[in-house]
């Protein structure tokens, strides 16, 4: 008995180690900058600066299948599977399309420009400019599943339907938290806005 409470106690401390870690981390990562324009009860409309990503398309339009493939090829791009073995540093949030073909996007750090990346070794993963651009944004917890993405989504566009607000068909998942971190976990999904909400009701 007294070795599983050591083993108990062994293992408790080094969760907790892990999620220090995880929450330092966070701390320390680049993410997508963007402004607040004005916050709603139910979603805020945000200001996003211009940004290059790299990207790969992915078949199928289910969040547990797409992430896990789209993750993997992009972090090996990033842990140094490209032409120069380099490592580039990971930012945050990581970004998906809600589409019936999903695309995963990893925002690249601002010190990269387009032509100084190193080039992929696998030939899907693409470099992508993002222009800047004004959405709506919704923020929900917990691990993110289809059935929560799509939730979220409906409440979104409810919520955007109620104020008056056009949208485009333009919807994207942005997780922020790598999968063994289990506090404070943050989801949005956001949506890009018409031309004619620019100019923030």
């Amino acid at each position: 008995m007294k070795t599983l409470f050591i083993l108990i106690g062994v293992i408790l401390i080094a969760f907790i180690i892990v999620q220090l870690f995880a929450i330092s981390g966070q701390r320390n990562i680049e993410t997508y900058p963007y402004a607040v324009n004005k916050k709603h009860d139910a979603f805020e409309i945000r200001s996003y600066e211009a940004r290059l990503f790299t990207s790969v398309q992915l078949t199928g339009n289910k969040y547990k299948d797409a992430s896990s493939k789209g993750f993997s090829i992009l972090a090996g791009y990033i842990f140094g599977g490209n032409e120069k073995n380099e490592k580039i540093a990971m930012t945050s949030p990581v970004a998906m399309s809600l589409e019936d073909s999903m695309t995963m996007m990893f925002m690249v750090p601002k010190k990269f420009k387009k032509e100084t990346l190193p080039q992929p070794n696998q030939s899907q993963i693409k470099f992508r400019e993002e222009p800047a651009k004004i959405v709506a944004a919704i923020t929900f917890g917990g691990w993110a599943n289809d059935e929560k993405i799509e939730k979220y989504k409906q409440k979104l566009k409810s919520a955007l339907d109620t104020e008056g607000i056009t949208y485009k068909n333009r919807f994207y998942f942005l997780g922020y938290n790598p999968p063994f971190e289990f506090f404070n976990r943050k989801n949005e999904i956001i949506v890009e806005l018409e031309s004619e909400t620019l100019e923030v009701k």
